[in-house]
Parts: structure tokens; sequence; C-alpha cells
């Protein structure tokens, strides 16, 4: 595949690799990638459809995993079927404004699921430090207000990254090792001065997924300083129960996300397809499990999907 190598040249055509290493196992490592796109389709579909149809699933938790579940819906669509069309059918060529899109929609879905995250660690805590005053506090008013808050914030951040990519000239390898576009992993591309992004970049990440795990920590310190001085203990399992889906949930999107920055920024002697690969599972892992965990851990979701599947046999 020849590439252009030399200056003056931009490019407007790149070339996924899928996984860097491992091309002749792409059609095996297809099927992972399928089966935990198909749950996570399956999974977050039936979850909003179980929440919007059943009226005493109206509240102000269940709206939030709604919004939950469709943010994962987005973000596993923004990624999946391009990784499948490279290993099915070795499609890796992708033009330069289809690569920035994908990236603006990839970011922005992730950056406004932490959002969601947090919004829902508030609930948390409200429902528990201000058990008599939840239904006044979070209105549905409210509740729209924030939801449309958090993906303004979302797709408002990643928005000014447009233009920092298109100022560039894109003059070196056009060969992408990855799955997908991602804005730093394109903007090492150019033959220009990347500070700015790398900066704005930075800026971006501090200002909205690292100030998100800060407030979560807070909320759950708060959390739990209040369970523990609540004297009936049938009351403190009942409420650590209500924050336990969360907190499964967290540790699935955020974990990943985690080692994979320890990873890059670390493990330089890691071979490239670890590093690919712990992307993919950053992308993959929450939109295909927080369907199975809510549908599992919480008891009003089991309740209302067996009276939903079995209410014709009774």
């Amino acid at each position: 595949m020849a590439t252009l190598n030399h200056t003056g040249v931009s490019h407007t055509v790149f070339y996924l690799l899928g996984i860097p290493g491992l091309e002749d196992q792409h059609m095996w490592i297809s099927i992972p990638f399928f089966i935990s796109y198909v749950i996570a389709l399956l999974g977050n579909s039936f979850l909003i459809f179980v929440i919007l149809s059943r009226h005493s699933l109206h509240e102000p938790m269940y709206l939030f995993l709604c919004m939950l579940s469709g943010t994962d819906i987005v973000l596993s669509t923004c990624t999946v079927p391009q990784a499948l069309a490279i290993f099915w059918f070795n499609a890796g060529e992708i033009f330069l404004d289809r690569c920035i899109t994908q990236l603006y929609f990839i970011h922005s879905t992730y950056i406004s699921e932490s959002g969601i995250l947090l919004v829902m660690a508030f609930d948390c805590y409200i429902a528990i430090c201000y058990p008599l005053r939840y239904t006044t506090i979070l209105t549905n008013s409210l509740i729209g207000k924030i939801g449309l808050s958090v993906i303004l914030r979302g797709y408002g951040t990643i928005f000014p990254i447009i233009f920092l990519l298109k100022r560039l000239t894109f003059c070196r390898n056009n060969i992408l090792p990855h799955t997908g576009c991602e804005h730093m992993g394109l903007a090492r591309y150019s033959c220009d001065d990347i500070h700015v992004n790398i900066w704005y970049g930075l800026f971006v990440l501090m200002s909205t997924v690292v100030l998100d795990v800060v407030l979560i920590f807070i909320s759950y310190m708060l959390i739990l300083r209040a369970v523990f001085h609540i004297p009936s203990k049938d009351a403190v399992q009942k409420a650590l129960n209500t924050c336990g889906s969360h907190v499964c949930v967290i540790i699935l999107f955020y974990g990943p996300g985690f080692f994979s920055v320890l990873s890059g920024r670390f493990g330089h002697h890691i071979l490239p397809y670890i590093h690919v690969l712990l992307s993919n599972v950053c992308i993959l892992a929450a939109p295909m499990l927080n369907p199975i965990v809510y549908g599992i851990k919480t008891k009003q979701i089991r309740d209302q999907v067996a009276n939903m599947l079995f209410a014709k046999v009774v």
C-alpha cells in the first residue's frame, strides 16, 4: 500500500490497520467484537424500552439510566461497525473528514457518558442523604436540564478539536495502526506544530473526565459517611444496594481507561496490539455489561422485565 511522504502534500485518505501485528487473526478477533456489539445494542435498547414503557420506572434513577443506555448505543456504534468492516472486508480506507467525524462522536459521547455517571452519583447522594426531599429536588424539569447540559458539555468541548485537526497538514505516514480514529493518534501524523492540540486535549480531559472522577469520589465519600451513621442495618444494606449497580458501572467505564492510559504512558515495551485492544475494551466493556449489571442487581427492573415476559403465561 503506497504512502506519500513528502512535504507539501496533505493526506485526505488514511488506512486503518485494525489490530497491528494480529492481522492474520482478524476473523477470530471479530467474533467477540460482534457478540459484544449485539449484546450492547439489544441489552441497552431493551433497557430503554422497559424504562420508557413502564410508568413505575419513570423516576430519576431510571431516567438517568435510560440516558446512559442511549450513550452506550451511540458509543459502541461509533466504533464497532468500522472495526468489523476492517476485520471482515479489509475495508480500512477512511477519508480525513470521516475520520474527524468519527473521533468527534467517540470523544464527545465518552465525555457525555462520564457526565451521566457523575449525575447518577449525585442521584445516589440525594437518595441516601436527603430521601424526604428526593422527588422535590430531582424534578422532571431539572432532569431534562441536567441531561441537556451533559450532552452539550460533551459535544461542545470536543467541537474545537474539529478545527484544530482541519488546520493541520498530514504529510507523514497515512497508515493508522488502530481500528478507529482518535484525536492525538491522528494529530501525530501531522507535519505541523501540534502543541495546541496536545494542550487543548489535556484541558478537555482534566475539565471533564478527571473532574467527573474527582466529584464522583467526593460524592461517595459523603454517601459512605451518611450510610455509616444510619442505625438500622437493614437501612444500611438498602442504601448500599441502591449504589451497588452504579459502582460496578463506574469500574467498568473508568477501569479499562485507567489501565489504557497507564499502558500508553509507561508501557513503552508493551506490544502495539495490546494498546489497541485495551483502547477497544474501554469502548466495548461498559456498553455491553451495563444493561446486564442493572438488569441483575436492580430489583425493580428485574420485576418489570419478569412481568413483561411472563404476563401472558400467568
